[in-house]
């Protein structure tokens, strides 16, 4: 097994996400197997109970597990399907260590950091590096670990000792260091300045870890005189000191770092020749490379556009939503348009927000109504339940392509049931608990009391009712797609949800229009909702963006896409 770590300094939020899970793919298209950890020294168990404006969306696995966003970035770029254990944190780690201490597993030893702590992370990177992230069942070849945070952080300490300690414990031949660092541009002449980085590999050689790649994030390529003073005060050759400068997209970064020989360099530096890869491994990479070429082209190459207004409450930060922006812009690819993505805070679009600010509620509606598509995503909280039912009204009566999910779907339900079935007070229990009319009710299995880890998380299965193959705009897209096998009814997608739409009112919501085609496998639970006399009025209850990538895009939003942009289904699958 070969490890590499990918660290950062200067700042948070400088793009080691992205670097490693590009990294990655460069070492896929060579025939590679590769999985990836993510290392966050919060003292969280896991993300669920975090806001997403604080720290960015909830990622959520198959089994469950709600984790950091950037395991989201490593399955759509690796096409990989990690697990919950892909991500540690400071409060696994701990939690796991005094479990065992309760046991009296440490012999009555006194319990300490060192060795305890970062002998419990390093045995839990190798454990978890030698899981198959693939349908092969085979152990990857490579594990590329990210540390969160920035080096020299009070809570990464444990971390960065353990990883001190790890590169023996593995060998130099099986361990590689790569650091992500800025090189910000002072000044009206746009001089790049070194003096961070260096202070940064400073901190890390005085931690015990010396860099082999030193990843200069930066806003356009390094000057030749910058790449050599790096060099030269922080000890590495030219060639391990590269330029991540801005591009047009994510996509082009590992096509950025192969033009300058990153996977030459590993390839040296861990000896990657020697691990036997198979003819059709090899194929594979090959094939991977070209896709991978074919779509940064592609997205350099689009002239028509699409515009979708995403209405939120999260929407200071939109890094809250980041799966949902990449699943637009897989749609939008896969459709050839340019995604234009607008945002409105769904309290702006709300009639007592008019008297508190009317220039800002005025500006949210016309914002609203230059949309080809509109989305309502996910979310908790009564704050902008209104703003969000006046959007779902607005693309019902307009005739404006809507994708509502998870929170999204249950405020379509509940503008439905107001103006078309006439309950006037409809609402959910989450914002209305003793509402007369409770479209949407909590779950009886889900806690009201205890938070983390307690809704329902993880892949489900969702039945397509009988007779919907004939009309049902979102069967035929799965069943146009990979996500749904030939002649099945059955479909797997991500669940995250407290609420469900309310079983009872169902057969008043079918009277009047409002369909739901897809439900849980005891038929009891509605999993996708759809309206027959609109050119696209979707909801689902799971989230279909978790699943969605670069080259195979979620079916609903590749709907939602297509509608937005006047494309009809064979337009878009006549040579699939």
């Amino acid at each position: 097994m070969k490890y590499i770590l990918v660290s950062g300094g200067v700042i948070s939020g400088i793009g080691k996400g992205i670097f490693a899970s590009s990294l990655g793919v460069l070492l896929k298209t060579i025939g590679l197997r590769v999985t990836a950890i993510k290392i966050d020294p919060y003292m969280n168990i896991d993300a669920g109970t975090m806001s997403p404006i604080e720290h960015g969306e909830v990622f959520v696995l198959n089994d469950g597990g709600e984790v950091d966003l950037d395991l989201g970035n490593y399955e759509r770029f690796l096409d990989v399907t990690l697990t919950r254990d892909n991500n540690i944190t400071t409060g696994k780690i701990y939690q796991q260590v005094i479990q065992k201490e309760r046991k009296g597993e440490y012999l009555g030893k006194t319990v300490q950091v060192v060795p305890h702590i970062t002998d419990a992370i390093q045995e839990w990177i190798e454990r978890v590096a030698m899981i198959s992230v693939d349908h092969s069942g085979e152990e990857p070849d490579v594990c590329i670990i990210e540390l969160g945070g920035t080096v020299g952080d009070i809570e990464s300490a444990p971390f960065v000792e353990a990883m001190r300690q790890f590169q023996f414990r593995v060998g130099h031949a099986n361990f590689a260091l790569a650091h992500v660092s800025l090189v910000p541009v002072i000044g009206p002449g746009g001089e790049q300045k070194t003096k961070p980085t260096q202070t940064t590999i400073r901190e890390l050689r005085a931690l015990g870890l010396s860099p082999d790649l030193i990843a200069c994030r930066c806003c356009k390529a390094l000057e030749p005189e910058v790449r050599a003073k790096i060099s030269m005060f922080c000890h590495v050759g030219k060639e391990q000191v590269i330029s991540v400068r801005d591009v047009l997209s994510t996509y082009h970064v590992p096509l950025l770092l192969k033009e300058q020989g990153v996977l030459s360099f590993f390839h040296k530096r861990l000896g990657l020749n020697n691990i036997h890869i198979s003819a059709d491994r090899l194929i594979k990479g090959e094939n991977i490379l070209k896709e991978w070429t074919k779509l940064t082209e592609e997205h350099d190459r689009l002239n028509k556009s699409v515009t979708i207004v995403l209405v939120g409450k999260y929407t200071n930060l939109q890094d809250s939503y980041l799966s949902v922006i990449k699943a637009l812009e897989h749609s939008g690819l896969k459709c050839e348009r340019k995604l234009i993505l607008k945002w409105v805070e769904a309290s702006e679009l709300e009639h007592e927000y008019e008297k508190i600010n009317p220039d800002k509620y005025r500006k949210a509606w016309n914002v609203l109504s230059s949309a080809n598509g509109i989305l309502v995503p996910g979310g908790f909280g009564n704050r902008g339940t209104e703003g969000k039912v006046a959007a779902a009204k607005w693309a019902r009566e307009k005739k404006i392509p809507y994708l509502g999910i998870c929170l999204g779907l249950q405020i379509a339900v509940i503008e439905f049931a107001r103006n078309v079935c006439g309950f006037s007070d409809a609402n959910s229990e989450e914002f209305e608990p003793y509402a007369k009319h409770r479209i949407v009710i909590n779950m009886p299995e889900v806690s009201l009391t205890h938070l983390g880890g307690t809704m329902r998380l993880g892949m489900r299965s969702t039945i397509f009712k009988d007779g919907t193959e004939k009309w049902s705009t979102t069967r035929k897209l799965y069943e146009a797609s990979d996500f749904m096998a030939v002649g099945k009814q059955r479909i797997e997608e991500r669940h995250r949800h407290r609420y469900e739409v309310n079983p009872a009112y169902i057969p008043d919501f079918e009277e009047k229009g409002m369909h739901f085609v897809g439900r849980d496998e005891k038929g009891e639970r509605m999993e996708i909702m759809e309206l027959k006399d609109h050119p696209f009025f979707v909801g689902t209850q799971y989230h279909p963006e978790y699943l969605s990538r670069p080259l195979k895009p979620s079916p609903p939003f590749l709907g939602f896409v297509m509608a937005s942009a006047g494309l009809s289904l064979d337009t878009i699958f006549r040579n699939s």
